[in-house]
């Protein structure tokens, strides 16, 4: 096999033509589609004399410059491109292709999702439509003419607006659909069924009228409802908070089953994941009605941050995406819970950008190469990214940071740009000097916060001592201190703050400082008893903190900062399961501090649920040296047990006052009743009691949401199989013809902890309902085991023996998702002599395969590589 070769970004240059405008038709038959590109070209290198299409996957018909027909030996045709002599300031190109969407498993370019021909284009699938100039910096005008079947194709959506339509012969109609701002092939985007829809209007704050519609499978619109409801949402936040109005006529949105991402941002015609569109209180759990919330409102503020300014190359990626997802988490919390929303950022980041930042996939969040973009969708993209705006955001305060984007967005309008336009403006605005805080662009990895502080009665002063621990980055070069805000307190006995006044701290806000040495020494004054540190409170900079002399008891009980109050009791967990790995008994004082947060009533359900989580495996598992996960969770259940068993009174007394059965609300005081429900159940459950188990079973035949009957199947599954049976094959029964609902079903299935789980799965790729060709369930089942710690790192090997055939499995039909389940494998350098052992014979079997795809190639061979 051909080695494939990395693309660096230093070898990035601007494009020697770009493509004015472009006129498309497609003729969408069932067993093929006919493409007819005609291109507008424009030369921006006067000394360019050949110009380069890219193109891949299709079958080449006819070719035309400047209406001359040219036949093969006129040109050069390579496996991804065509070479064209073109040596003239403007001219016209004409080229026909033929597409197979059926074939079309990779779900990039035109392919079906059952009855529905739709696009992905992002990052690069335009190519496998036509031949064209496949990069984001060629920004295009695009006119769209769809031809079709109108039995088989009564809906035709195209990007822009919809200027024509016409009824032909021979049962076919046309649409016709322009698109007046330019924007990359990437956004290009096209949709044909048979779709039902529900349709609304937004008024903007000009006063001009859109029309919003969603397209689903017949049948499913009444599921539409909460995706519209949070797209009118995001429409008048997006105009409050950033006076940033839509731009178009009509604002579409098509639900697909099949789909590589949760969702595209396309320019008009967003397309997405049915996941993240429909639901109904039967259907969707409360998770995903926020996760739908969240989704819609990020590919919409996109029209702004990712498609009227999109990036200039695909090493910017996070300059859409991570300014995005920051926009989104904010969208969110001020739509539900301030707190809770940046605890689940907080949690995300943790538990997937973390272990991503410590593996041996590590990259900045603008890598310097790549040799599959694709591969670069990742949670450091975009979740880190997130916080580096986040930070920028703190640093310039709310008024100021709108300003900088106000400035960004007047300036950039209309262009492709690279991060460094967007740090230009927010260095208008910042009262400091951006140029070290760009090194969150360039380096990798999370950095460690060392803290100490000295204590001077006679002074009364607290001397606090920051030292940044950077780590080597992956190819073990030294990598250099950052520049970050970090905002802190000191609390006096009763909890209180105390001013912070000194004398030689950069103080950017009131209790936030700037560090930005090796090791920063920072002297607080007129501090009158020893005081208690609150440190990088609501997670104001993305980085570990070390600090041994923290009193967790007293920070769960008084720490005035929700974040912080919900970190200690997490670090406090985590350091009793630690404790407990090494073979201590259970600390009393966390079961103390535990109990006083259960039976504190002053606490919202929703946030003492969030106190009372126990740190997950995979919190556990990123801090061990050398990965013992039976340990991990053999500690986990017994601390469970030990806090039920003592709190079981109490535990069985919130849940009596929370159970609401027939409430199906997904109001904020509804859902976050459930997640406290939940919570008590879950510990209970763990006694494997069998009046609790059968209370377990009665809560899933009662309840009519699906967030109760979700949860007590997943506890009877993993407690008390003796239960399970009946109530899965119950659920299964029930839900069987519904995919999403199923996806659910695959994924809890899949993630059991009991011993069993591999042959479950091996079984279940074998049922009906399971289609290796639809990612969602693809993830829900092999995804959702590759996740489970317990059953993947089972001593047998046979875990990894699996996932490895599965990958190369699916390598053959959809590559994308292949290399997301490679992701399986990362924790390689971390295993004892003998899984090692066996996850390495896997990982060669996967290198060595025949025709392995670049996607996957990378991320197994950076595996490999680890030390």
């Amino acid at each position: 096999m051909k080695l494939p070769e990395p693309i660096y970004f230093n070898d990035y240059r601007p494009c020697d033509y770009t493509v004015t405008s472009c006129l498309l038709e497609f003729i969408i038959d069932n067993g093929s589609t006919r493409v007819d590109n005609v291109m507008e070209i424009k030369r921006q290198n006067p000394n360019a004399k050949e110009l380069r299409l890219d193109g891949e996957m299709m079958d080449l018909e006819l070719l035309w410059v400047n209406d001359e027909l040219f036949s093969e030996e006129m040109f050069v045709k390579e496996e991804n491109a065509l070479i064209l002599p073109f040596d003239a300031d403007e001219g016209r190109i004409r080229v026909i292709t033929r597409l197979y969407p059926d074939e079309n498993t990779a779900l990039e370019g035109l392919y079906r999702s059952g009855g529905i021909w739709c696009t992905q284009n992002e990052p690069e699938g335009f190519r496998r439509i036509t031949y064209f100039i496949d990069r984001p910096d060629v920004m295009t005008r695009f006119t769209t003419k769809i031809i079709a079947n109108k039995a088989l194709c009564p809906i035709l959506l195209g990007n822009g607006n919809l200027v024509g339509t016409a009824t032909l012969e021979n049962g076919k109609h046309l649409a016709i659909w322009e698109d007046p701002i330019p924007k990359p092939s990437y956004l290009f985007a096209l949709v044909a069924g048979d779709l039902g829809s529900i349709h609304d209007m937004f008024i903007t704050m000009s006063g001009k009228k859109v029309e919003l519609a969603i397209y689903c499978d017949r049948g499913n619109e009444d599921k539409c409802h909460h995706a519209m409801r949070s797209l009118k949402k995001a429409m008048s936040w997006d105009e409050e908070v950033y006076g940033r109005e839509y731009d178009l006529e009509v604002y579409n949105i098509v639900a697909v089953d099949s789909f590589n991402m949760g969702a595209m941002e396309n320019k008009g015609l967003n397309i997405f994941n049915s996941h993240y569109v429909l639901a109904d209180e039967t259907s969707a759990t409360d998770s995903d009605f926020m996760g739908i919330e969240s989704v819609i409102a990020h590919e919409y503020f996109h029209n702004w941050t990712g498609n009227r300014i999109t990036c200039r190359n695909w090493f910017e990626l996070t300059l859409k995406e991570g300014l995005t997802v920051f926009r989104d988490q904010c969208f969110s919390a001020d739509m539900n819970s301030q707190l809770i929303g940046r605890i689940d950022d907080v949690k995300s980041l943790r538990e997937r950008q973390f272990v991503e930042d410590a593996g041996p996939t590590a990259h900045p969040i603008k890598p310097d190469h790549f040799i599959e973009i694709n591969n670069f969708y990742t949670a450091t993209i975009y979740e880190k990214g997130a916080e580096v705006i986040r930070m920028l955001y703190t640093l310039l305060g709310r008024e100021k940071f709108r300003l900088a984007m106000d400035t960004y967005f007047e300036h950039f309008d209309g262009q492709a740009v690279g991060t460094e336009e967007f740090l230009w403006a927010m260095q208008t605005q910042s009262p400091l000097d951006l140029t070290q805080f760009k090194r969150w662009y360039s380096q990798e990895r999370t950095p460690t916060l060392k803290i100490s502080n000295v204590y001077d009665a006679t002074a009364q002063t607290m001397t606090l001592t920051i030292a940044q621990s950077i780590p080597k980055d992956t190819q073990g070069r030294e990598q250099l201190p950052y520049a970050m805000p970090m905002a802190i307190r000191l609390l006096d006995t009763k909890g209180m703050d105390i001013q912070l006044k000194s004398s030689n701290a950069t103080m950017i806000h009131e209790g936030i400082v700037w560090i930005d040495q090796a090791v920063t020494a920072i002297i607080f004054e007129e501090v009158h008893e020893i005081p208690t540190l609150s440190l990088n409170r609501h997670f104001s900079a993305p980085v570990k903190i070390e600090y041994e002399s923290q009193d967790y008891p007293f920070l769960m009980a008084h720490e005035s900062d929700g974040f912080n109050r919900y970190e200690a009791a997490q670090v406090f967990g985590i350091e009793t399961l630690e404790q407990m790995i090494q073979g201590h008994e259970i600390d009393p004082r966390f079961v103390a501090a535990y109990g006083a947060i259960l039976s504190d009533s002053s606490l919202e359900p929703m946030f003492k649920a969030e106190l009372l989580g126990l740190p997950t495996i995979n919190t556990l598992m990123q801090r061990q040296e050398s990965l013992d996960v039976e340990a991990i969770h053999r500690a986990l259940e017994t601390l469970k047990k030990h806090l039920a068993s003592h709190y079981k009174v109490i535990l069985l007394g919130q849940i009596e006052s929370l159970y609401e059965p027939f409430n199906s609300e997904i109001d904020t005081v509804s859902m976050a009743q459930r997640a406290l429900k939940n919570r008590c159940l879950g510990l209970l459950m763990s006694l494997e009691d069998e009046v609790i188990s059968q209370m377990c079973k009665t809560h899933y035949e009662e309840s009519v949401n699906m967030t109760s009957r979700l949860a007590a199947l997943d506890l009877l599954e993993n407690y008390a199989p003796a239960l399970a049976g009946e109530a899965l094959n119950n659920f299964y029964q029930k839900h069987c013809h519904e995919t999403l609902i199923m996806n659910k079903y695959f994924a809890l299935r899949a993630s059991s902890r009991c011993e069993g789980t591999l042959q479950k799965v091996k079984e279940l790729q074998n049922d009906p309902v399971f289609d290796s060709k639809v990612p969602n369930l693809v993830r829900a089942l092999y995804g959702s085991f590759a996740r489970n710690m317990v059953a993947f790192h089972h001593d047998s090997g046979e875990g990894y023996e699996f996932m490895a055939d599965k990958v190369i499995e699916m390598d053959t039909l959809n590559p994308q998702i292949a290399s997301g389940l490679s992701g399986a494998f990362k924790s390689y350098g971390k295993l004892s002599p003998l899984s090692k052992a066996k996850m390495g014979i896997e990982l060669e079997r996967i290198k060595n395969h025949p025709n392995l795809s670049n996607n996957v190639y990378e991320i197994i061979v950076k595996i490999l590589m680890t030390l």
